[in-house]
């Protein structure tokens, strides 16, 4: 009993199968990619992540074609991937999601249930349609996105004049995240996009603010 067990875990899989699962989990991390871009990518103040989606993918469903497998070399290789170190963070939640999706259909495509990666990937394209429409119809120009970097050391003394300097110039400002990485706070704002705003005197407005801190400024 224990070697037909043994036998039936370890069967190995055929090579036009690995193909096909593959190239499914290809396909899908194409749609995870596009949908990223449609989505999220005009707003270039994320970490980069959708340039691992197409490698990551056929990689997540190997892992998990190989577990299927062979247990004990699955579990090796787990093992060997625990030692690898994600040096860029996650700046903006939203990129979380986007991975959850990748893996998502990593798994379908190994696993062989396409109906629900299919499902999942048409409600979250639905859902991700309807809040950019409801987005550009409550405002006109639509949500800006705001990235601020300050030295941390420099942050305290800066903070409070920073706010009271976003509000009066940006409408509809929000938060959305702070981090603290190699020893710089970064700022993420979301706010209300107006017709020709210029960002050049803003800009400058905002470093002689500064004075001698130093702040990085990225707009999306």
């Amino acid at each position: 009993m224990l070697e037909e067990l043994t036998s039936l875990v370890e069967a190995p899989l055929g090579a036009w199968e690995a193909v096909v699962r593959i190239g499914l989990s290809l396909i899908a991390s194409i749609i995870v990619y596009f949908m990223y871009q449609l989505f999220y990518g005009s707003r270039h103040i994320g970490a980069g992540v959708h340039r691992t989606f197409l490698i990551g993918g056929p990689a997540i469903t190997m892992i998990f074609l190989v577990i299927q497998t062979s247990i004990p070399l699955g579990i090796g290789l787990l093992g060997a991937l625990s030692f690898v170190r994600f040096r860029t963070p996650i700046k903006d939640p939203a990129e979380i999601g986007f991975l959850l999706l990748l893996i998502a259909s990593a798994i379908s495509a190994a696993t062989g249930n396409l109906i629900p990666i299919a499902i999942l990937f048409t409600l979250v394209f639905i859902t991700l349609g309807v809040q950019r429409l409801i987005s550009s119809r409550v405002t006109p120009f639509g949500r800006g996105h705001l990235m601020i970097a300050v030295d941390q050391p420099s942050f305290p003394a800066l903070e409070k004049k920073l706010s009271a300097f976003l509000k009066e110039k940006l409408h509809g400002l929000s938060l959305d995240t702070m981090s603290t990485l190699e020893g710089r706070v970064n700022l993420h704002y979301q706010y209300h996009r107006q017709s020709n705003f210029d960002w050049a005197a803003f800009t400058n407005e905002l470093n002689d603010m500064a004075g001698t801190a130093r702040v990085d400024i990225f707009i999306g």
